[in-house]
C-alpha cells in the first residue's frame, strides 16, 4: 500500500530540513506532501534544498497562514496514497514510528490508527497543564463518542485513504484533531492505538500549541460535532 506522509508546515526554518531527512532515513514513505501555510520565517527559502532531497517530496504554498488544519486539508487532497500519514515539521514526533502506526492498516485489522503518547512510549515530560487539558479533552471524547482513546490530540493521526475522501472539514486550525477524530468516530470507524515516542518542545523552541486558546475551542467542536456533522 502506497504511503502518503502529509507535512502541514509554518514557521520551522530551524527544523523543517532534520524533519524531513528523519522522515527519509526510515524509507517508509513513498510520496511527502509539504504544505507550507504562510510562513515568514525564512522557511520558504529553504525549499529548493528540501526538494532536492527527493523525488519523492511535493510541495504546496498557501499564500497567507490558514492554519494546521487547512493545510493537512490541502495535504489530503494532493496526496495519490492509499495512506494518510500526518507528521508536524518540528521534531516532536518520530518517524522511526511509522513502521507500527502503518503496520495495522496494512494487515487489515484498522482502517484508523493514532500514536498515543501516553501508552508507555519513550517519552521527554509535557507540560503539566498541557498534559491535564489533553486527557480532559480526551475523557470528553471517550464520553460523547463511546470510545476509549488515551490521546485524541496527538498529531500521528494515520487513515486508510478511502475513510477521509468524502468528509468534508471546517477546521483550519488546531480544531482539525476533534473534528477529524468526531467525524471518523461518527462513521463507526474505531480508532486503533499504539505507543510512540515524543519529544516535546519548550515554548522558546517554537511550540506554537496555547492550551488556553485551543482547549475550550477543541471543547466546543467536540461537543458540536456530536450533534452536528
Amino acid at each position: 500500500m502506497k504511503l502518503s506522509v502529509i507535512v502541514p508546515v509554518y514557521n520551522e526554518r530551524e527544523t523543517l530540513i532534520p524533519a524531513i531527512k528523519a522522515v527519509l532515513a526510515v524509507e517508509r514513505a513513498d510520496e511527502l506532501i509539504i504544505v507550507d501555510d504562510g510562513s515568514t520565517d525564512g522557511t520558504r527559502e529553504l525549499y529548493p534544498e528540501v526538494a532536492a532531497l527527493s523525488d519523492k517530496i511535493r510541495i504546496f504554498m498557501h499564500k497567507k497562514n490558514l492554519g494546521k488544519g487547512a493545510a493537512v486539508v490541502t495535504g489530503f487532497d494532493k496526496a495519490s496514497g492509499d495512506i494518510f500519514l500526518i507528521q508536524d515539521a518540528d521534531l516532536e514526533y518520530d518517524p522511526r514510528d511509522y513502521d507500527s502506526l502503518v503496520r495495522p492498516i496494512e494487515e487489515g485489522r484498522a482502517e484508523v490508527v493514532y500514536g498515543s503518547r501516553f501508552r508507555g512510549g519513550p517519552t521527554k515530560t509535557m507540560f503539566f497543564w498541557h498534559m491535564v487539558g489533553n486527557k480532559f479533552l480526551t475523557l470528553v471524547t471517550n464520553i460523547l463518542y463511546n470510545t476509549i482513546l488515551t490521546d485524541m490530540e496527538t498529531c500521528y493521526k494515520v487513515f486508510r485513504a478511502d475513510v477521509i475522501v468524502g468528509i468534508k472539514f471546517r477546521a483550519r486550525g488546531f480544531e482539525f484533531e476533534p473534528e477529524v477524530t468526531s467525524k471518523v468516530l461518527k462513521r463507526g470507524y474505531r480508532i486503533y492505538e499504539v505507543p510512540i515516542s515524543y519529544n516535546g518542545r519548550e515554548f522558546e523552541e517554537g511550540k506554537k500549541l496555547n492550551p488556553w486558546k485551543e482547549g475550550p475551542k477543541a471543547f466546543y467542536y467536540l461537543v458540536k460535532y456530536r450533534f452536528v456533522d
